[in-house]
């Protein structure tokens, strides 16, 4: 790809240097200055406009406009690594089409403003009297001149709109849209109750991804398996973060934080400030929401009480001036992760930088689709997750919804409440005698991620599934546990090493649904995933 320019051109107090220094900042572009380089190339000091003007002058006129491209080559030929340079500024179209004639791809912006206009953003009382005359000169010599308005690419009356206006209609010009760039975001999803092991196939899945995104709250514990060293739950960051250390990380506006659990995660994993970005707006938990969650609803509806509702809850009421709502942006052991992640998705969407977002917990404990009132704080599907990201459906590539062979809800609490409906309860002895997994492997493993507490199990809910499949529209399914069908699962590598009734389970699951089971996961190791995609 050829490097790109953008000069801009237009009189004094336009606006020229604020679009500039917006498009450094969010289009990470070198600045190129033309006073700097007048300065280089002649050897002075340049201490004012007249000077500037009588400098610019006799090199312009030795070299007929060239110069700004020459020093622009070697800056491009010194630094290979460049994407964007902007000019500020050009003076005439023969400095312009010089640099058009280089190797190089150019968008000419030209500013303009109205005579009163410019007088406002002028600080004439600061001026000589000599000096404010030069300026004057300057400034109407430009705004009359006809010649770079009628060359350039763009002409943007900066009294029309503000700063950010202008600097989203010059950079639509540069970027491929957004709105219309081609789906490259995945979603992973959940299909029953949560925990049907979605950390397991975002881990395996984040190698073929540029960014991860997570939404949700450390209610949701997504364990992955770590060669020679204890497994990992994520309960903030995006589960691949292990899988691939390259990626960006993302948590999304919609996200509910924990400010202890997020940094815990962000120190044991050793996340620097470049790799992590959280949306201003997430909602930060206090010790208020967690105390009140425990005492009003971890006994009623088995909640895990993490103060994840109570916050969101504060979100929503608390829209006035002094509320005790705090946000991403209000937390200063987060100030250097704050970034607003609609813009950074635009430019990954532009870039086409493939997206995994990860939802938490699953389907059926859904807000508005779960049975109420044994359901979580948020809404779980897939439609669901792209809004608290601020990712777009039009953007989406595939939709992997996550099933587990037996679905599993946390037990019994304390109290002896259960954590809400579960079709066909059988035990986990009853799987241990149809798959041979011994029973206290079991016992050991099915405790929740987050609340610790005993699970209980049910055999496949195929009026669950059907749920689930409307709800998210998935392109793919996601079979987790298969080994609960089986022992020997554990030793398939390939589709035709599973057992016969893991086959025809999984035949059955294609039928019901519609769509491929594209992977399946056979057990918690370095090698549980047979990848069945042709994707």
């Amino acid at each position: 790809m050829k490097p790109r320019i953008i000069v801009l051109s237009g009189s004094v107090c336009s606006g020229k240097s604020t679009l500039a220094a917006l498009i450094c900042k969010k289009a990470d572009a070198k600045l190129a200055k033309t006073k700097t380089m007048l300065a280089e190339i002649s050897g002075k000091n340049i201490t004012s406009r007249s000077v500037l003007q009588r400098t610019g002058t006799a090199i312009e006129k030795n070299s007929n406009g060239r110069w700004i491209a020459e020093h622009v080559s070697h800056l491009l030929y010194s630094d290979q690594n460049l994407g964007l340079v902007v000019i500020d500024s050009a003076h005439t179209k023969e400095q312009v089409q010089s640099l058009r004639n280089g190797l190089w791809s150019v968008t000419h912006v030209h500013l303009e403003a109205s005579d009163d206009v410019l007088d406002t953003r002028s600080d004439y009382d600061s001026l000589s009297s000599h000096a404010k005359k030069v300026e004057i000169k300057s400034r109407r010599s430009i705004s009359s001149s006809k010649e770079l308005s009628s060359v350039a690419d763009v002409v943007i009356q900066t009294d029309r709109c503000n700063a950010d206006d202008v600097y989203a209609r010059v950079i639509a010009r540069l970027e491929q849209r957004p709105v219309i760039s081609s789906p490259i975001i995945d979603i992973l999803i959940g299909g029953q109750y949560g925990s049907e092991g979605k950390g397991n196939i975002a881990h395996y899945l984040a190698p073929e991804y540029d960014v991860l995104v997570r939404v949700g709250g450390p209610n949701a514990g997504h364990k992955v398996f770590r060669i020679n060293n204890e497994p990992y739950t994520f309960r903030q960051l995006p589960s691949g973060a292990l899988g691939n250390k390259d990626a960006a990380l993302v948590i999304g506006a919609g996200a509910v934080i924990s400010v202890e659990t997020l940094t815990r995660e962000i120190s044991e994993l050793s996340i620097t400030y470049d790799k992590l970005i959280i949306d201003p707006n997430a909602m930060i938990i206090n010790e208020n929401d967690v105390a009140w969650e425990k005492a009003e609803l971890a006994a009623a509806i088995g909640s895990t009480a993490q103060g994840i509702g109570k916050a969101t809850a504060r979100k929503i009421i608390g829209r006035k001036v002094g509320s005790d709502v705090l946000l991403a942006k209000d937390i200063p052991a987060l100030r250097h992760y704050i970034r607003d992640t609609i813009d950074f998705f635009a430019e990954c969407i532009s870039g086409s930088r493939k997206i995994m977002l990860e939802g938490t917990q699953g389907t059926s404990l859904s807000l508005h689709h779960g049975h109420y009132p044994h359901v979580t704080s948020r809404a779980t599907t897939a439609a669901a997750c792209l809004a608290e990201a601020g990712l777009s459906a039009r953007h989406v590539r595939k939709v992997v919804m996550v099933c587990r062979t037996y679905p599993i809800r946390v037990g019994d609490s304390h109290t002896g409440q259960t954590s809400g409906l579960m079709r066909s309860e059988i035990t986990f002895e009853e799987i241990s005698r149809r798959s041979g997994v011994p029973l206290q492997e079991l016992v050991t493993t099915e405790v929740g991620s987050v609340s610790h507490r005993p699970r209980r199990v049910a055999e496949f809910d195929w009026a669950q599934l059907r749920r689930s499949l409307l709800l998210n529209g998935p392109t793919d399914l996601a079979l987790t546990f298969a080994d609960y069908l089986g022992v020997d699962n554990r030793k398939a590598y390939r589709y035709g090493q599973l057992t016969e009734e893991t086959l025809r389970f999984i035949d059955e699951l294609e039928k019901v649904s519609g769509i491929s089971v594209s992977m399946i996961s056979t057990a918690f190791n370095d090698r549980n995933i047979i990848d069945r995609r042709m994707w």
